[in-house]
This record gives structure tokens, sequence and C-alpha cells, in this order.
């Protein structure tokens, strides 16, 4: 008799204890899913791409061209046995003018 009371004491004890539990408050619950919510409502971001000066790219990209043909014609004279002494400066100038039309064209 005296274990089952102990018993029954232990049994009420424990379950007073597990009624309490590692669950949050109701309100918790229903904030954490409010907020759930209204993050699907949520449109995603718009990302705004800088305008263009279409006017700089057409002058940028010209300027591509006619280096590129002057390119060309001094590598015929590398070929040859030539180096020009502004082959190396129009080649660097060239690659920051390619990166420069990347950036502006890329989103």
């Amino acid at each position: 008799m005296r274990i089952s009371i102990l018993l029954f004491a232990l049994l009420l004890s424990a379950s007073a204890a597990l009624a309490q539990g590692p669950y949050p408050p109701d309100g918790r619950l229903q904030a954490d899913r409010a907020e759930r919510e209204a993050e699907k409502n949520l449109p995603p971001p718009i990302h705004q791409q800088p305008s263009v000066d279409f006017a700089r790219v057409k002058n940028d990209a010209d300027e591509l061209l006619i280096l590129s043909q002057s390119i060309h014609s001094g590598i015929d004279d590398v070929g040859k046995g030539m180096l020009p002494k502004d082959l190396i400066n129009q080649l660097k100038r060239m690659e920051k003018l390619s990166k420069r039309l990347r950036s502006e064209l890329a989103p």
C-alpha cells in the first residue's frame, strides 16, 4: 500500500512537470505563425537596374572597334618582327573599355 501511494505521488508530480513542458505559451506560437504567414505574403524585392547612358556606351563601343582594328594591324607588324610602341597601351585601354561596357550592360 505504501509503495502504491509513493508510486501515485511520483506519477502525479511527473505529469505536472510534463504539463508545463518545453512548449512556449500559446501567444508565442500564434505570433510565430502570424510572422511566417506575413513573410509568405510579401512580394520579393524589386532590383532596379541603374539607367544606362547609351551615348557613353555607344562611344565606348566605337572606340573599342577602332582600337581592335589598330591592334589587328599592330599584330601583323609583330609577325614581321616589329613591336609597335603603343600596342601595349592600346591593349590596356581596350581592356578598360571592355570592363566598363560589361559593368554598364550586365545586370
